[in-house]
């Protein structure tokens, strides 16, 4: 029997999903698109969950769209649902109330670096490299796109996008597309220092202010200090705000509860 194409692992509310596909550098065929979709809505109302880290099996972490099933099915309905499909599961990662980390080794090429571009952080091996390359093939690569330019100042994702050529992970981190890149006998050690500090803070408070982030990005100033100021009140109102505040005033540790709610 075949191994499923998302294996996920669950360490004290840390869940690991594995795209495992690596003969094909776990290319974002249909099926693994609707694998991924499966697992991350089976996570989005689970309150055990305090981080997601989306890996790739093998010598790579995702490759893009799978160009052979793609080319197999010339029509114009056919693609616009597979984009579609692939825009859900990638706002499926946004929407999650926790953080997704992108734990990227190999290559992240096209559809795959815009997984990296969609997670809400990324840490990469210093062996990793990042490339928008659809239009090597005459193929602009508009939906990576539209996180890839949510991440990269606009003229480094331009020249990515009209290019097609590789950047090592030094150069995505220094444009902002990851969070660090470290050598690979340090990739998972620099995840665990990351989730350590994500899992140390109330799940309430990060959820709240994940959903802000995203939300307040896309308003003009005045809309999003609105927005901004009514979450806060909201988040005070909840316990783990008034123990940490009460905390700092009595200069101790908050005592939170786990998975503080």
């Amino acid at each position: 029997m075949d191994k499923p194409l998302v294996e996920s692992r669950d360490a004290r509310g840390v869940v690991t999903l594995t795209m495992n596909r690596p003969a094909s550098f776990n290319a974002l065929s249909e099926e693994m698109l609707l694998a991924l979709q499966a697992a991350l809505d089976a996570l989005a109302d689970d309150t055990s969950v305090r981080a997601v880290v989306l890996a790739g099996a093998g010598k790579a972490f995702c490759a893009g769209h799978h160009l052979k099933e793609m080319i197999a099915r010339p029509e114009l309905d056919y693609y616009q649902k597979l984009f579609a499909q692939c825009a859900r599961m990638m706002l499926a990662v946004q929407k999650l109330p926790v953080p997704v980390i992108a734990r990227v080794h190999g290559i992240a090429t096209a559809a795959g670096c815009q997984l990296v571009a969609q997670c809400d952080l990324a840490v990469a091996s210093t062996e990793a490299r990042f490339a928008v390359s659809g239009i090597n093939y005459g193929l602009f690569c508009s939906t990576p796109s539209v996180p890839l330019l949510r991440n990269v100042p606009p003229k480094q994702a331009m020249e990515m996008l009209v290019t097609g050529e590789f950047i090592d992970a030094q150069q995505a981190q220094a444009s902002g597309l990851v969070n660090h890149a470290v050598a690979p006998d340090q990739l998972d050690a620099a995840i665990e220092r990351l989730v350590a500090a994500i899992v140390a803070k109330p799940r309430v408070a990060i959820a709240m202010g994940k959903e802000l982030f995203y939300r307040q990005r896309e308003m003009g100033i005045e809309a999003a200090y609105q927005l901004a100021a009514q979450t806060m009140a909201a988040n005070m109102m909840e316990g783990c705000a008034l123990e940490g505040v009460t905390a700092f005033t009595e200069k101790r540790k908050p005592a939170w509860a786990p998975h503080a709610s």
